[in-house]
């Protein structure tokens, strides 16, 4: 079977951004401790998604000895043709498990050298005595007023409380509309807790959010794989109640699913779409989910970063996820899969999908948030959600051409064969129609720069079937351009 778009099976690496795209816990000393000596330096940063894991353990630092500190003395994360990709190297999803998980890497950055002793150390404590003193004078000048005054109300009044109670009143209580509580408390009731569990015994926990009236939800693919052929799904709602689902259809490419509640109930709130091409790094974000199984968690952050090159997978060797992803450090962690990425106003901007990961170990099967996540655009994932409301299956625009997967090439190389041996450059497809021949590197899809395989296949699948773009390539030591209208490939087989 040959892959579009993306690397054979020998040649495929890790596509994880070039910035560090799931995590560690930094050990700390107690306070008075001297500083931990550095950790040893952590494996190669993966991606793993953000839901049910499979593999690829995550590595969580070994504790550091902390002896106590003496005390100062006293004194003065090859391609082939565009239908489906073998999996990079190392990404795997970052799930939560029937048991839940954790894990981590190396902390970042050696710890700072401990603070001599000498002169320094005298002057602060005269430095913080002063202060000590300065705020034990105003206390009891304060304590002396206080004192005057509350003599002057018990004399005047020694029958009565002068304790003053808030207001009682819930009208007090509630909580603007723009603040994070106020969308916080209107989205919560659209967002689910996803229990998959497959009949082999595997499952997981993950999160997905009320599409439309009908009952359908979105979530990742990657959430409710382990049960989608055989296997039970259950959607918790923020009040309790538990709804069975079913599986409407699936992307793995895409790493988009559609569930439909069995039973839905009455007066179901879809939570509001944003648009994603109108999001600009610095604007604030809130993620709901359920991090290794804690539903209803609210997180914040910013959008860090737009067009994020992402591959992702399960961690199994099984097929892989590509996206122009929308980087966040809201806290999301294993269990945060599927579940919505607002913005300020609680419109959904995109489905939480992976976290970056600082490398794996024996024993740990998962890690956290290092500020590193990165989600779906909403965009994207509508197209998908419609498509597969409709059809069931997924639809991917494809450009015809086989590119390898090696990350440092300065673009996305054309193979010299597909897969099994077959030609890199389909026979009257898009790219062979636009002239594209095996050796040519892209180096641009429209205005964005393309820098290896994983970028162009992302950058496609924003895109449908039917839109016209502009690749820029490099040929001999030549640049060249070519307008190629994108094909369609069906199904994710």
């Amino acid at each position: 079977m040959s892959t579009e778009n993306e690397g054979n099976e020998g040649t495929a690496a890790e596509a994880a951004p070039s910035v560090p795209p799931v995590p560690a816990d930094a050990p700390q000393g107690s306070p008075g401790s001297a500083p931990a000596p550095a950790p040893a330096p952590a494996e190669e940063p993966t991606t793993q998604a953000t839901t049910p894991m499979a593999s690829v353990p995550a590595t969580p630092p070994h504790a550091p000895h902390t002896p106590h500190a003496p005390q100062a003395p006293h004194g003065p994360q090859s391609a082939a043709e565009a239908n489906w990709p073998p999996p990079p190297a190392a990404p795997a999803y970052a799930s939560h498990g029937a048991s839940g998980s954790g894990g981590g890497g190396p902390v970042w950055g050696a710890p700072p050298p401990p603070q001599p002793y000498g002169p320094e150390a005298p002057r602060r404590k005269r430095g913080m005595g002063g202060l000590v003193a300065a705020v034990a004078a105003a206390a009891l000048v304060a304590g002396g007023i206080g004192g005057s005054l509350g003599y002057w109300a018990a004399d005047r009044n020694t029958s009565g409380s002068t304790t003053v109670s808030a207001s009682a009143n819930p009208q007090d209580l509630k909580r603007d509309p723009g603040t994070v509580a106020g969308v916080a408390a209107k989205a919560l009731p659209s967002v689910v807790t996803i229990d998959a569990q497959g009949g082999d015994g595997e499952g997981g926990t993950g999160t997905g959010f009320v599409y439309d009236k009908e009952g359908h939800i979105l979530t990742n693919n990657h959430v409710v794989a382990s049960a989608a052929d055989s296997g039970q799904l259950t959607a918790t709602f923020s009040d309790g109640k538990k709804y069975g689902a079913e599986v409407v259809g699936r992307a793995q490419g895409y790493d988009v699913a559609v569930l439909k509640l069995k039973n839905p109930p009455s007066g179901l709130t879809p939570l509001a779409l944003g648009n994603s091409d109108q999001v600009a790094v610095g604007d604030s974000t809130i993620a709901i989910g359920a991090p290794f199984g804690l539903s209803n968690t609210v997180t914040t952050g910013i959008i860090s970063a737009k067009n994020r090159p992402v591959a992702s997978g399960d961690g199994s060797g099984g097929s892989n996820s590509y996206m122009s992803a929308l980087q966040t450090d809201a806290s999301i962690n294993p269990g945060n899969s599927g579940g919505p990425l607002l913005d300020a106003r609680g419109a959904v901007i995109g489905i939480n999908s992976a976290i970056q990961s600082t490398g794996s170990s024996v024993g740990q099967t998962q890690a956290g948030s290092i500020g590193l996540g990165f989600a779906i655009p909403i965009n994207q994932a509508t197209n998908v959600a419609q498509q597969l409301i409709k059809t069931g299956k997924p639809v991917y625009p494809v450009i015809g051409a086989t590119v390898t997967m090696d990350e440092k090439t300065g673009g996305a190389v054309i193979s010299d064969r597909g897969a099994g041996g077959t030609q890199a450059v389909s026979k009257d497809g898009p790219a062979d129609r636009a002239g594209l021949r095996a050796g040519d590197v892209i180096t641009k899809f429209d205005d964005t720069v393309i820098d290896s395989g994983p970028t162009l296949i992302g950058e496609i699948w924003t895109h449908k079937p039917g839109d016209r773009v502009t690749l820029t390539y490099e040929r001999d030591g030549r640049t060249a351009t070519a307008e190629v209208t994108l094909g369609e490939r069906s199904g994710d087989s």
